[in-house]
């Protein structure tokens, strides 16, 4: 991970680094510093070397790599323990292969292209190669597996909040997919294994459209990417490291509790199905109402034509906007 240490050093500089300063802080030598820096150019990093003054870093290509991404983490556990790899099945399935072979929490795995990934209810998740992100997250929470649903909504407040930080007006559509101009960005599937009083391990995996162009005609209506809706490219990997500081912090606060409590009011406050009118398939019947928000638990608060309110849990029910996507 040296690339991943001279990068980070590199950036935080903001200028010229000498070669003996980047000695010094790595402890190698001055030909292993020259060694590393010659890879990143090769890599297609842009870096100027001027004598007497040292390294700097002029422009960073847009490349997933451990190296790329370790240089912009800025968590303590969340992603430290990373996989990266250029094409695989499904980074859920990686992680939970990781998760049985006892790898920690805070794993991330990372990958360029899925070639079998998965949406809710087994849908396949469309995945080209270069241009988006997806990765998984294993977790190992202290809580009951009753309670393991609520993290879906928490990586949810953390990818939509990340996605703000890119000057776009992104929000949630109950219960985890993120939507930027009324047209989904973001999907997030989580899986469990578990006993009936306790969890082995969760994964969480996402997928977020960032610099694709284009979309086949069956999800173009109701699909988008942050680079069509900004208008122009996206740092991945920065995207990357920034969810995972949000989904870091928002964790934490889960984990106080075992409920949503302490993500609530910032989660509703990005929810797009509050206040509007909704329609429950239920399997029971269906029924319309209005979306009043969330309960400490996820569960979606909808208020009925006859005035009760009806506690909607992801897992039984989908919900649709009468007037559109949300």
């Amino acid at each position: 991970m040296r690339k991943a240490e001279v990068l980070a050093l590199l950036r935080e500089s903001g200028g010229y680094l000498s070669g003996q300063e980047l000695c010094g802080r790595l402890g190698v030598s001055r030909t292993a510093v020259w060694k590393i820096i010659n890879q990143l150019k090769e890599e297609g990093y842009g870096i100027e070397a001027a004598p007497n003054r040292g390294y700097r870093l002029l422009a960073s290509p847009d490349l997933l790599g451990e190296g790329e991404i370790a240089s912009r983490l800025r968590t303590k556990w969340a992603g430290r323990n990373l996989i990266f790899r250029q094409t695989t099945g499904s980074t859920n399935t990686d992680a939970k292969a990781e998760a049985e072979k006892g790898a920690p929490e805070g794993t991330l795995v990372v990958s360029e292209r899925q070639e079998t990934g998965r949406g809710r209810r087994g849908r396949q998740w469309f995945s080209p190669e270069g241009s988006n992100l997806y990765f998984t997250l294993l977790l190992r929470p202290a809580c009951a597996p009753d309670q393991a649903s609520m993290l879906t909504l928490v990586m949810a407040l953390a990818a939509a909040e990340a996605v703000r930080e890119q000057g776009l007006d992104a929000g949630i559509k109950w219960p985890n997919d993120i939507v930027v101009s009324g047209k989904k960005v973001c999907g997030i599937l989580t899986e469990m294994s578990a006993e009936p009083d306790f969890i082995h391990y969760v994964v969480i995996g996402t997928g977020i459209n960032v610099n694709q162009s284009f979309f086949p005609e069956e999800i173009a209506e109701t699909a988008t990417s942050l680079r069509l809706e900004k208008g122009e490219r996206i740092v991945r990997a920065q995207l990357l490291a920034d969810v995972m500081k949000r989904f870091e912090a928002a964790y934490a606060r889960f984990l106080e509790t075992r409920d949503l409590s302490g993500i609530r009011a910032d989660y509703e406050r990005l929810l797009l199905n509050k206040d509007r009118p909704v329609r429950v398939l239920d399997p029971k019947g269906e029924y319309e109402g209005t979306a009043a928000g969330i309960n400490d638990n996820g569960e979606l608060l909808v208020t009925r034509q006859d005035g009760s309110t009806e506690c909607v849990y992801a897992g039984e029910v989908s919900v649709r906007g009468i007037y559109g996507y949300v």
